[in-house]
């Protein structure tokens, strides 16, 4: 377990597989009015594609109650595509699928599994490749997705990543929050997706954009919270003067760009703090994480990457 990278290398390996292999186009212009759902950070991927469209977005706990309010616009043919986003291409994506299809909605899967169980009985299935990874990282899964509708250029992201130079005593702060801007929150809640999975109630590390920062988010200061704020809108009141850190961002970047970025400053808190994850993933795949499905079958610790990865 010793030897499963940090999410910052998974976020450099990614980009530098994507700048290498090929994505599918994903032209976002052809669905009209969709039912877009996934689980966890595909909901959030969902919400970063469409943030720009017309969509209405649902998740597992509330796609049942979605489709069924919305049944007198899928009569009406105002609504025609439901759109399944899943890394794996199982789990409740199967049942996803199967439900959209009884209401008459043409499925498209978005998913990095060809042969997966929901990929066998969606109307139709776009594909992107994927490299190795820990289990819950999905850093190139939904990162392609990303990529493949915003067209940003994987090796300018990477160039800017590996010049980022890492505050002073940056591994000293116990606890970390980031502050985006406005136009990327639906970054936020992926950000804290990786705080539960990586580090659990060990660290506290969260997560808002400059709008919701605003919000009483910063009424408890505290030196030891390292507050690092993205873009040109400067931070002047959020957390203890001594403990932020401002990253200056190119003059034009879109979602690929911040997931990148935030991802990989998790991963150096994760490298810098004790191996909460790896001490724990072994037992989480092997035991109660499958178990909670009803499985008994072990998760991958190590997602096998694609065929030419």
């Amino acid at each position: 377990m010793k030897n499963i990278m940090n999410l910052d290398q998974g976020v450099i390996k990614a980009l530098e597989f994507f700048d290498k292999n090929k994505l599918p186009k994903l032209n976002l212009n052809r669905f009209a009015f969709p039912i877009v759902v996934g689980s966890g950070n595909a909901y959030n991927t969902g919400q970063i594609l469409f943030s720009g469209k017309k969509a209405i977005i649902a998740d597992e706990s509330t796609f049942k109650k979605t489709i069924e309010n919305y049944k007198d616009l899928i009569n009406k043919k105002i609504i025609k595509e439901a759109i399944v986003i899943s890394a794996s291409g199982e789990k409740d994506s199967v049942w996803e699928i199967e439900l959209a299809k009884k209401y008459k909605l043409k499925t498209i899967l978005l998913t990095c599994s060809p042969d997966s169980s929901s990929s066998k009985i969606a109307d139709e299935v776009i594909t992107y490749p994927k490299i190795a990874e820990p289990y819950t990282y999905n850093v190139s899964t939904y990162l392609g997705m990303i990529l493949s509708a915003t067209n940003e250029n994987p090796k300018s992201i990477l160039n800017f990543l590996k010049k980022l130079k890492i505050k002073s005593g940056f591994k000293n702060y116990s606890s970390y929050a980031m502050v985006l801007p406005d136009d990327f929150i639906a970054i936020t809640p992926m950000i804290d997706i990786k705080k539960s999975e990586l580090f659990g109630s060990k660290i506290s590390l969260r997560a808002f954009s400059f709008g919701h920062a605003r919000h009483a988010k910063f009424v408890i200061r505290d030196k030891k919270e390292l507050v690092i704020t993205l873009g040109k809108e400067k931070n002047l009141y959020f957390g203890e003067t001594q403990s932020r850190w401002q990253i200056e961002l190119p003059n034009k970047v879109d979602f690929a760009f911040i997931l990148c970025l935030t991802y990989y400053l998790v991963g150096q808190i994760q490298k810098n703090k004790p191996a909460y994850f790896k001490n724990n993933i072994k037992n989480y795949c092997q035991d109660y994480g499958p178990k909670a499905y009803g499985n008994n079958k072990p998760f991958d610790i190590i997602v096998p990457g694609s065929i030419n990865n």
